[in-house]
């Protein structure tokens, strides 16, 4: 690398810290959450102490998805955090942005879905939001499910990889509104995954068993899971 790149490193590097260093005020972290390039984005949303309108938290929201991982990220952690204060979560008008949600919680940068479904978590006792949200979360839970079933894990394939690392991340969604999902479908859902060959996959279908079920047949399956090849699977 020649030293122009270095220089433009240094110069670029120089400049986030200046500006992560100065004050803004709460309308112009707003602003450049809207116009600003990648590292206003992301220092805008790790600095923002508030979220004053609905406004506010739709101008957040358009940033958790569709943007460079370093937004994503930032942004993530920051909903995370203003969904655990209670104040905030009116303004972010959960039933509306269902779909923001569910494409954030299946992000191909797993500490985004991390944050994500931690912020879901305060969610729970939004009945309209669980309803909605449930619903979409099991359909395409459903939908990756076709696809991965018919993977074989051996030949490598990123595409279908990458299907099943959306799999593993609507189950740990799932793990946490298990009691709002359709039972039925919810079934279905513990049935298929605990037969997939990617361990990742019953792992996460044994994590959700660790809940109280007195059902015979996911009784059945969590026994079956209990005594699993794999350690990270039967460990539950």
């Amino acid at each position: 690398m020649n030293n122009t790149y270095y220089e433009n490193l240094d110069k670029n590097f120089i400049n986030a810290l200046n500006f992560y260093e100065t004050n803004y005020s709460h309308e112009q972290l707003i602003d450049m959450l809207k116009n600003g390039n990648i590292v206003q984005k992301q220092i805008s949303a790790l600095k923002l102490e508030s979220i004053n309108s609905t406004e506010d938290a739709q101008v957040l929201l358009s940033n958790l998805t569709g943007q460079d991982g370093k937004i994503r990220e930032a942004v993530s952690l920051r909903l995370s955090e203003f969904m655990a204060d209670g104040n905030y979560i009116k303004y972010f008008e959960p039933a509306k942005n269902t779909q923001i949600f569910l494409d954030a919680v299946i992000d191909i940068n797993g500490n985004i879905c991390r944050n994500v479904i931690n912020a879901l978590s305060y969610l729970k006792t939004d009945e309209e939001f669980c309803t909605i949200f449930c619903e979409k979360l099991s359909d395409l839970t459903l939908e990756l499910l076709d696809v991965v079933e018919k993977f074989d894990f051996q030949d490598g394939k990123y595409k279908v990889n990458k299907e099943a690392f959306k799999l593993y991340w609507c189950l740990e969604t799932i793990f946490v509104f298990w009691d709002k999902i359709n039972f039925q479908l919810l079934k279905e859902i513990i049935k298929r995954g605990s037969d997939i060959g990617e361990y990742t996959i019953r792992e996460k279908c044994a994590k959700i068993l660790t809940h109280d079920f007195t059902d015979k047949d996911l009784i059945r399956i969590k026994e079956k899971l209990k005594n699993d090849s794999n350690y990270y699977v039967r460990r539950f």
